[in-house]
C-alpha cells in the first residue's frame, strides 16, 4: 500500500475538496443535519434523563452522517492504494462508534468537517486572487473588415492580423497593438502600476487591461494563451505546482508518519486499555497544520507578487530572493530608462550633419538597440529618409554593420571600429564626456559621431536606498558604456559602485566572481541580452516583462513594469514568505507534539483534542492569508521588524 502525504492530495491541501467524489453540497447537508441531530440528543439527555433511547439514537443517526464524508474519503482512498495522513481522524471517529460514544464521535466528525470547510474557504482565497487577475480577458470582440464592417465575434475565434475595435470602459480582449485613435489604459492587471498609461499610434495593449478614455482601433498580434495575460496565468498555476525543498523533505519521510502513529496507539492501548487516550491520539496526530504551513503561504506570497506585476516562475526562486545580498544592475533599461536620446551630431569634416543621421540609422534600423531606436526617431522627427541596409550583422554591445547603397558601413564603440580596423579620427575624451558615442564609418571614410544620453530612473536612488536598509550589503552597477556614462550614473542614484565596457558575455562571468566572494547574487536587466548573466545569477530578475518574450523566459522572476520599487518589495514579501513558513511549521509541531503526549497520558479528551487540532490548521491558514494583501495594508510590527532583518542565510 502506498502512503502518501497531504502536500499530495491529502484533505488538508488548499484548495483540495474534501471528499474527492462526495460532492461539497453533500458535505455541507451532512454537516447541517448531522450538527442538529448531535445538539438535538444532548437536549434530550436534558429534557428526559429517565429515557436516554431517544438521545442515544438521535447522537448514532448524528455520528453517522458526519462521519460519513469522512469514511467515503479513507475508502475511496485505500481502493485506490493510498493512505493518507488524515484517515487517522477516520480510524479515531470509527472507533469512538465502535465502543459506542456517539456523542464523542459525532462532535469530533462534526468539528473535522468545519475545519475542512474553514480551512478550503480561507486558503481559496489566494487562488481566488489568481483566478481574478487570470480570468480577466471579455470573451468577444469587434472584429473589423476592410470594407468598414464590423462583427461581434468570439474573442477565440481572433487570429493574428485581424483588426479590432475597442471602445471606452472595455476591456482588451487581446495583445496587440493600436493602428487608430488615443486612449488612456488601466494596466494595474498586467503591470501592477495604479497609474493609468497613455497610448497612442504604434503602442502596445495587452488583454485583460481596460480602455478607459477613447475609441482604439487595433491590429492583434497575440490571441489565447500566447498573450501577455494567457503566459503570466500559465507562470503562476505552473509557479503553485512548485515546492521548497523542505517540501520535499516533508514528503520523503511522510510515508512512515502513519505507521509510527499507529504504532504509538497500539502502544497507548497496550499500556492504558482506554480508547479515549487512543481517539484523542488520532485525532491530535492529523498534521493537517503542519502540512499546511508551506503550501498556504508559498502560494498567499504568488498571489501578491502577481498582483504587484511581479512574476516567480518557481516557488523556490520565491525563496531564494529572501537570502538576496548582492546585487549586480545592468545599466540601460533598467537603471536607466534605457530610452536614449541623441544630444550630440559631430560630423567629420566634410560630412553634414543630416548625412551622418541617415547613414547611421540606416545601418541600425533592423536592431532592437536602444540606440538604434533613438537614431530612427530622430531620423523621422527629423523627416531623413533611410536608406536600405543588406548583409546585416549585429554584435551584441559592440555594433553594427551593414551595407548601405553599395558601401561597409560600420556603426559601434570605439573600441570596436579599432578592432575590425576601420579608420576614424581621434575624438578628445572631453567631447564625449557622459555620452554614449557612436562612431560611423562607411567604407574607408570616418562620418564621425553621435553622442546620446538616457535618464536615470527616478525611482532608482530610492529602491538602492530600501535594498541597503534590507541587508543587500553590495550593489554594482555593469555596463558596457565607458566609464564616464557609469560615473555619472553613478553619481546620480548615489555613488553606487560600478563596472564598464563589460561585454554581454562578460557580465556572465561577474555574476559568477561575485557569487565565489560568497553573495546570494540577485542580476537584473531588460531580458536584452542578459541570458547569460540572468542564468548565471541565483536569482535572474527581468525588468519590463509585459509583452517581452525574451524578459518573461530568460527570468526566474519577471517584473512586468519598469519600477525598480518592486525589487525591495519582492525581497520583504519573500522574507515575509519564509518567516510564515517557518511560524507554521512551529505552530503545527508544538500542536502535534504537545497533543500527542497530553492526549497519550489522558490529559487530553477526545473533542478537546479535535479543538486543538482544528485551532492550530486555522491559525496556520489565517497566518498565510496575510501575505495575500501584503504591500497593501500595514504588516504587523512583529512581522515587519522580522522580514528586515538581514539574511544570514
Amino acid at each position: 500500500m502506498q502512503v502518501t502525504s497531504h502536500a499530495d492530495e491529502s484533505c488538508c491541501e488548499p484548495g483540495h475538496d474534501h471528499g474527492g467524489q462526495i460532492a461539497h453540497q453533500f458535505r455541507l447537508v451532512a454537516l447541517l443535519i448531522g450538527s442538529v441531530l448531535i445538539l438535538g440528543s444532548f437536549a434530550a439527555e436534558w429534557i428526559y434523563p429517565e429515557n436516554q433511547l431517544v438521545a442515544e439514537w438521535s447522537a448514532a443517526v448524528g455520528a453517522l452522517l458526519l462521519a460519513l464524508p469522512i469514511f467515503w474519503v479513507a475508502l475511496n482512498d485505500l481502493a485506490r492504494g493510498h493512505m493518507h495522513m488524515d484517515e487517522l481522524v477516520a480510524l479515531a471517529v470509527m472507533a469512538a462508534i465502535v465502543m459506542g460514544d456517539f456523542r464523542t464521535a459525532g462532535v469530533v466528525a462534526f468539528f473535522m468537517l468545519i475545519s475542512q470547510v474553514i480551512e478550503m474557504r480561507t486558503a481559496q482565497g489566494a487562488h481566488a486572487a489568481i483566478e481574478n487577475l487570470v480570468r480577466l480577458s471579455p470573451t468577444h470582440a469587434r472584429r473589423l473588415y476592410e470594407e468598414g464592417a464590423e462583427e461581434d465575434v468570439a474573442a477565440t475565434a481572433l487570429s493574428a492580423g485581424d483588426r479590432i475595435r475597442v471602445l471606452p470602459g472595455e476591456t482588451i480582449p487581446t495583445d496587440g497593438t493600436i493602428l487608430l485613435g488615443q486612449t488612456t489604459i488601466n494596466e494595474a492587471t498586467i503591470t501592477g502600476e495604479s497609474v493609468p498609461a497613455d497610448k497612442g499610434k504604434t503602442t502596445d495593449v495587452y488583454a485583460g487591461t481596460v480602455n478607459l478614455t477613447g475609441m482604439i482601433e487595433v491590429e492583434v498580434t497575440r490571441v489565447g494563451e500566447d498573450t501577455t495575460l494567457g503566459r503570466v496565468r500559465g507562470l503562476i498555476l505552473a509557479a503553485e505546482q512548485t515546492k521548497l525543498p523542505i517540501s520535499k523533505v516533508i514528503d520523503r519521510y511522510a510515508g512512515h508518519y502513519t505507521p509510527v502513529v499507529l504504532m504509538i496507539a497500539a502502544l497507548v492501548w497496550f499500556f492504558t486499555d482506554d480508547w479515549t487516550r487512543v481517539v484523542a491520539l488520532l485525532v491530535i496526530s492529523c498534521p493537517c497544520a503542519f502540512i499546511l504551513a508551506t503550501p498556504t503561504a508559498m502560494v498567499a506570497a504568488l498571489s501578491a507578487a502577481a498582483r504587484q506585476g511581479i512574476l516567480v516562475k518557481n516557488v523556490v526562486d520565491l525563496e531564494s530572493a529572501s537570502r538576496i545580498d548582492g546585487m549586480v544592475f545592468d545599466k540601460t533599461g533598467t537603471l536607466t530608462t534605457g530610452e536614449l536620446g541623441v544630444v550630440r551630431l559631430a560630423p567629420a569634416e566634410g560630412t553634414l550633419p543630416a548625412e551622418l543621421l541617415r547613414i547611421a540609422a540606416s545601418a541600425e534600423q533592423h536592431s532592437n538597440h536602444p540606440a538604434a531606436a533613438a537614431l530612427q526617431r530622430l531620423a523621422k522627427e527629423t523627416d531623413v529618409p533611410l536608406a536600405r541596409a543588406d548583409d546585416v550583422r549585429e554584435e551584441p554591445g559592440k555594433g553594427v554593420e551593414a551595407r548601405v547603397e553599395d558601401a561597409l558601413v560600420v556603426c559601434g564603440r570605439a573600441t570596436w571600429l579599432d578592432e575590425k580596423g576601420a579608420k576614424r579620427d581621434a575624438v578628445p575624451d572631453e567631447d564625449t564626456e557622459g555620452l554614449s558615442a557612436v562612431h560611423v564609418v562607411r567604407g574607408s571614410t570616418y562620418l564621425g559621431w553621435i553622442g546620446m544620453r538616457d535618464q536615470v530612473r527616478a525611482e532608482a536612488a530610492e529602491a538602492l536606498a530600501e535594498l541597503g536598509e534590507l541587508g543587500v550589503k553590495r550593489m554594482i552597477m555593469i555596463t558596457g558604456d565607458r566609464e564616464a556614462v557609469a560615473q555619472r550614473v553613478s553619481d546620480e542614484v548615489g555613488g553606487l559602485e560600478f563596472r564598464a565596457e563589460y561585454l554581454p558575455q562578460e557580465k556572465a562571468g561577474f555574476v559568477e566572481e561575485v557569487k565565489r566572494e560568497g553573495y546570494h547574487v540577485a542580476f537584473v536587466g531588460d531580458g536584452v541580452n542578459d541570458a547569460p548573466a540572468l542564468a548565471a545569477s541565483d536569482t535572474g530578475i527581468a525588468m519590463g516583462a509585459a509583452g517581452s518574450d525574451v524578459a518573461i523566459h530568460s527570468a526566474t522572476v519577471a517584473l512586468m513594469s519598469n519600477d525598480l520599487l518592486r525589487i525591495p518589495f519582492l525581497v520583504r514579501l519573500s522574507r515575509a514568505a519564509r518567516s510564515a513558513v517557518y511560524q507554521n511549521l512551529a505552530v503545527g509541531a508544538v500542536f502535534i507534539v504537545g497533543g500527542l503526549i497530553l492526549s497519550g497520558f489522558g490529559y487530553l479528551s477526545p473533542i478537546v483534542a479535535t479543538l486543538m487540532h482544528n485551532v492550530g490548521s486555522l491559525v496556520v491558514v489565517f497566518n498565510s492569508a496575510r501575505l495575500v494583501r501584503f504591500g497593501e495594508i500595514p504588516e504587523d510590527d512583529a512581522l515587519l521588524e522580522e522580514v528586515n532583518v538581514p539574511s544570514t542565510a
